[in-house]
Formats: structure tokens, sequence, C-alpha cells
């Protein structure tokens, strides 16, 4: 039996809240005052449920920093109004704004479940029902008066992931995502069968939302035959502070002397270069091969099994906080909020 509780629903775009207009059959977006046209189900919930429109509504294409401090200033302002949160959002984004708020919202102690749809939730196929509906469920779920997912997550297609884990691999099926490297919070079926050892636990500590992040980062993505141009080009831009390196398998990259000098002269400037696999599982191993013994002698920071997301918002969060380089060189090595396996 669910609690009375109280849910914000935060609604910043995608096209969950997409509905059909019945004369020019475009699609706009849904007037949430009439939310319960297309869902009758929440008014058997036990809870209270408010709504928070972002203006204007964003494509999760165009969210960027700016909006990450927005929507973690709404989370804030609202924390002790609510008991959890769900976040109606874009798929295609979803899992850097996920690992962003994740890092950003320090000592959460309540849910902020991401969702969304690859259906707009006014057609009749369409996924965002069940996902719209679980997200509710699992953001008012409690024992002994303690929230069972006290962390940034997504709830998609009957799967409930921690955020800083997941990544978007499929643009055509309802199960948009994957999370290779950690396992499920919790599978929903007739019932929800939460995986509480792999929950994140709860401290009780007052909420810091920490809104300063640092853009200064890029990512330089190997392929076979990358020049020496493009790799020089990418480690010069303007006011850089650190790179991404997506490797190959477990981190492995070229070990010809032009690109291990073009990656030492950035280290050597200041620049932070931080190693991820290209690979959407397993992790980084500097050093099990030579092709990576180079980068790990001249100072490269392996990132384990960290995501590609979760790397670009945990460095723009370090980079943003005020952390001494050491500091940041430690911490991108160790697990902050569960988004990596040391």
């Amino acid at each position: 039996m669910i609690g009375q509780t109280n849910i914000l629903v935060i609604y910043t775009g995608g096209t969950i809240g997409m509905v059909q207009d019945p004369k020019t059959m475009a699609l706009r977006p849904l007037s949430f005052d009439i939310l319960y046209k297309y869902l009758p189900v929440l008014e058997n919930f036990n809870c209270t449920i408010d709504f928070y429109t972002f203006e204007p509504l964003l494509d999760s294409s165009n969210m960027n920093p700016s909006f990450y401090i927005h929507l973690a200033t709404v989370i804030e302002e609202k924390y002790e109004d609510y008991d959890g949160f769900v976040i109606l959002h874009g798929s295609d984004t979803m899992a850097y704004t996920a690992s962003a708020l994740s890092f950003m919202l320090e000592n959460l102690n309540k849910p902020v479940i991401f969702t969304g749809s690859q259906l707009p939730i006014g057609m009749v196929r369409t996924d965002g029902r069940e996902n719209f509906i679980n997200s509710i469920e699992i953001a008012t779920a409690k024992e002994y008066d303690t929230p069972v997912v006290p962390e940034v997550a997504i709830c998609f297609e009957n799967k409930l992931y921690r955020g800083n884990r997941t990544s978007k691999f499929n643009a055509e099926h309802f199960g948009a995502f994957v999370s290779v490297n950690y396992p499920l919070l919790a599978e929903v079926g007739v019932h929800i069968k939460y995986n509480q050892n792999l929950i994140l636990k709860p401290n009780f500590k007052k909420l810091k939302a920490l809104k300063t992040l640092d853009e200064n980062i890029t990512i330089l993505k190997l392929f076979p035959g990358i020049s020496s141009q493009a790799v020089e080009a990418i480690l010069h831009t303007k006011d850089l502070k650190a790179v991404i390196l997506e490797t190959f398998g477990s981190g492995n990259a070229p070990t010809i002397p032009w690109f291990i000098d073009h990656l030492q002269d950035a280290i050597t400037r200041g620049i932070i270069i931080y190693n991820v696999t290209q690979c959407k599982g397993g992790t980084v191993e500097m050093g099990k091969y030579e092709t990576s013994a180079g980068l790990n002698k001249i100072g490269v920071i392996g990132g384990y099994d960290i995501t590609t997301e979760s790397a670009v918002t945990k460095l723009m969060y370090l980079l943003g906080s005020g952390y001494s380089q050491e500091s940041i060189k430690q911490l991108l090595q160790t697990s902050l909020r569960g988004e990596m396996t040391v």
C-alpha cells in the first residue's frame, strides 16, 4: 500500500508530453490540467500530484548546463514540500541530465525519477502511460517511512536504472536505454522488485544543490586513421580544461609518437585527459596492453567503467566546484554517486 505522499512532476519537454491535434494532426505539448483524461488511473494513487512546467519547453537536444542548473534549482526550492520528483524529459539526452543531477544534488534523500517515451502520451500505442505510472509508483514507494529509491534514476520500459550509469542505445524500440556495467535498481512486472542492495542509502543530511558547472571540456573520440591535425586542433581548443578521451576496448590508443606527444603537450599545459572506453560494457584498465601503458606513463587518468555521459557531467561538476587539479584527478577515480566501479 502506497502511503500518502506529495509528488512533483516536472515537465521539461520531450515526446511524452505531446498529443496529436485532431484538426491539424500535428503534435503539440499536452496541457497537464487534462492529464487525468489520458491517465485516469492516477486517481487511484494515494498521493497528491502537482505539476511544474518549464517555459519554454525544450527538446532534449537543446539541453545544456544552464538547463541542468535551472532543474537543480527547482528541485532545491521545492525539496521540502515534496516526497519525490518525476521529471518528464526527452530521451535523447536524458542520460546526460540524469548524470548531471546526480552530481549536483548532494545529500539527495528523495527519489528523482526521470522518464519519457518513444511515442507521445496521446497516441494509442504510447509507452508513455506505462513509463509515467511506473515512475509515480516508484517515486512514492516508502519502507518504514523512508523512500525506497533515494537517488537519481531513469525509469523506462519496466526497468529502473541508476541515472549516471545509463546510455541511450536505441532510437526505435521502447527499451531505449542500457546500463551494462551496473545492474537494474528495479524491475517492474506484476510487482515491482527492488534490488535493495544496489540502491544508494540515504544519509539524512541536508540537500545541497551545487550549481556551478564548467563547460570548458571536450570529447576526443579515437578512430583508426585519425589525423595529427585533428587531434592537435581539439587539444588546442580555447580555454580547454579537460578532455574525455574515448579509447578503444579496455582503454587502448595508438602508440604512434605524434599522438602521445600531443597528449603529453596538453597535460604539460594543465589539461586533464580522462580515459573512457568507447564500449558500452567493460572497463578501462590502464597498462593492461602496451597500447594503454604509454597513456598511463604520461599522466592520462583512467575512468574505469564510467559512461561518457557521466564523465562529461562529472567533469563539469568537478571543474566548477573549485577543487585543485590534483583533487579533481583523485575524484575522477573515485565513485561519488555510484557512477563507477573502482
